[in-house]
Formats: C-alpha cells, structure tokens, sequence
C-alpha cells in the first residue's frame, strides 16, 4: 500500500537523521536550536528593521504577520494534529534507536510539526513583504533558519522528516494565502516598499 510505503519511508529517514547521522556537537546545540525561545532576539531585531522600513505602516506588516502565525499554528497544531492523530516518535514504542534529546516529548500530536509551519509562514510572509526592499541574503538565511529549526525537532527525535516537510509547505501556503488576501483587500498597497 501507497501509505505503508510512505511511512516506511519516513521511519527509514528518521533513523538517518536522528540515530545514524549524528554527531556530539549537534547533540548539544540541536536541542537549544530548535527552541524558540532561542530565537526572540531574532524576532525582536526583525520587528525592529521592519519598523525602520515602514515606520508608520509598521502596524500593517505585524496584523499580516499575526493573522498569518495564528493561522498557521491553530491549522498546524489544533485541525490536523487533531485530526491525523499521529504520535510522536519518541512516544512510540517500536523505534528502539530512536534518540530523545531533550527532557520532554511533548504530549501533542506529530503530523504536521508547528514548529516548522510557524517558522516558514514567518520566513514566507516576511518574503512576500519585502521581496523587493530587503536583499536577497537576508530571505536566504530566514528559510535556511526556518529549515535548520525543523531539521532540529527531527533530530532530538520529537518529528519525523515528513511531518517537518509537510509543516513547512503547509507554512508556505498558509503566508502565500494571508498575502493574497491582503492583495485583494489594497492593504499591501499600504505596506508597499
């Protein structure tokens, strides 16, 4: 069967990225990287450059923003996770190679990871936004930080890479939608750059 396949598939790669390919650097820097606290420094100096830029249409850009993390997180964690209903690897009890390396599983579902839908929701939205004023660079290093964040929760053992991969398009699309709407409401025209 197609889904058999798919999730043997899966299985087979978590054991790759969490048991075969590791390494004790990244055993000690995965687990406070994929930590989102980690990260508020980052989301302040965001919130910072982005009021430089707009400075008055500043409140546009966080209402896009925000409509497009609460949608991504609530459709993420509260619709598909409720509804897929799949355990997380390191609740399971058949992947006896499986590394949990941080002190808490989570009790939640693992289809799709919320970490990686947020992260690329927030690397898209902010694309979308400012594709024509912020360098190119600074788009490069938000989705390879929002790729290197969901490879994270692979390798502490709490996702399986298909659940990472399906939160971030589920992240992407969710950003591509809010933007569209906004189009379609002349609020991007207000946010121009």
């Amino acid at each position: 069967m197609i889904v058999e396949f798919i999730l043997d598939i899966d299985r087979y790669l978590l054991e790759l990225l969490n048991y075969q390919w590791q390494h004790p650097w990244l055993d000690q820097i995965m687990p406070i990287f994929r930590n989102k606290k980690t990260w508020i420094p980052l989301y302040f100096l965001l919130l910072l450059i982005v009021a430089k830029d707009l400075r008055s249409n500043t409140i546009w850009v966080l209402i896009l923003i925000a409509i497009t993390l609460v949608l991504s997180d609530q459709i993420s964690s509260e619709w598909i996770k409720k509804s897929v209903e799949r355990l997380r690897p390191c609740n399971r009890t058949d992947l006896p190679t499986l590394r949990l390396l941080i002190d808490h599983c989570g009790s939640g579902f693992s289809f799709t990871s919320s970490h990686a839908c947020n992260h690329f929701a927030l690397a898209s939205q902010l694309f979308l936004i400012f594709r024509n004023k912020w360098p190119k660079f600074i788009f490069k290093g938000l989705f390879i930080w929002a790729a290197l964040i969901s490879y994270g929760q692979v390798y502490v053992g709490v996702h399986y890479p298909f659940d990472v991969l399906a939160g971030a398009i589920l992240g992407v699309m969710i950003a591509s939608f809010v933007y569209s709407m906004a189009k379609k409401l002349n609020i991007t025209q207000k946010i121009a750059c």
